[in-house]
């Protein structure tokens, strides 16, 4: 019975999770030509919320952030672990206001893709090796100086819990060449909302912000490392901790 509820609720919370995208982007749309565009945020972060809550109700699943106090004033670099859909929303409601790097064709996206190209992501192409960079790189910078944060999930892609991929070097060159400190970000989503199926496990995400790495004078590898280091290192602790809690 417990297994049929909580595959009921996940149904329902993933029918509302799609359907809510078409009527929040058309109101993005509509209030994007307001100056400034803080409507336009206003409205993504409210549906941000209602999706996070509803996982609460329909599913069972919480969360937990851990180390905010690390967040600095200004705009910074965040470099963070990707394994789930979850981050890909929590993230509106949980830092300041912000672009992402991301590949292009979710701006082909209907609705979904139109209400995003309104906030000005870095849309790059995935294939476009230097020239992807160069553009992370060159926009990046502008947004910061636009006091945005810019978000970037490292390993380019949602990576199941428990397997690796390589860190991508486009944020600590960014973070070099501005001086600008990166934020590691690590989370156990991937366990509970899973990158495929449609099953969500009841119980508490744990994201947690570490403290900032800087990145002025320092080679952008050795920066890459370090925020590897702590995020994988970091991840494990947390999986370990939430297997010592279930037994």
């Amino acid at each position: 019975m417990n297994r049929l509820r909580q595959a009921a609720g996940s149904v329902a919370f993933t029918v509302y999770l799609f359907v809510s995208v078409v009527p929040y982007s058309c109101w993005v749309l509509l209030t994007a030509p307001l100056t400034p565009r803080d409507h336009a945020w206003r409205v993504a972060r409210s549906w941000a919320g209602t999706v996070i809550a509803l996982l609460r109700i329909f599913c069972g699943l919480k969360h937990r952030v851990e180390g905010t106090e690390h967040l600095p004033q200004q705009p910074a670099v965040v470099l963070m672990k990707h394994s789930s859909a979850w981050e890909t929303i929590a993230q509106l409601i949980l830092f300041p206001k912000q672009v992402w790097v991301m590949k292009r064709q979710l701006l082909w996206v209907p609705f979904f893709g139109w209400a995003l190209a309104v906030f000005s992501p870095i849309a790059i192409d995935r294939k476009g090796g230097r020239q992807a960079v160069e553009q992370v790189l060159r926009q990046g910078q502008q947004r910061l100086e636009e006091n945005r944060w810019v978000i970037i999930f490292p390993e380019g892609t949602r990576v199941a819990p428990g397997e690796r991929r390589r860190y991508g070097l486009s944020g600590a060159l960014l973070a070099a060449l501005t001086e600008l400190p990166v934020i590691p970000v690590t989370h156990n989503a991937g366990d509970f909302w899973p990158r495929r199926g449609l099953m969500k496990r009841p119980g508490t995400i744990r994201m947690v912000i570490g403290p900032p790495i800087e990145a002025a004078g320092r080679s952008p590898r050795d920066v890459n490392r370090d925020v590897e280091s702590w995020i994988e290192t970091t991840l494990e602790s947390i999986r370990q901790q939430d297997d010592q809690e279930t037994c």
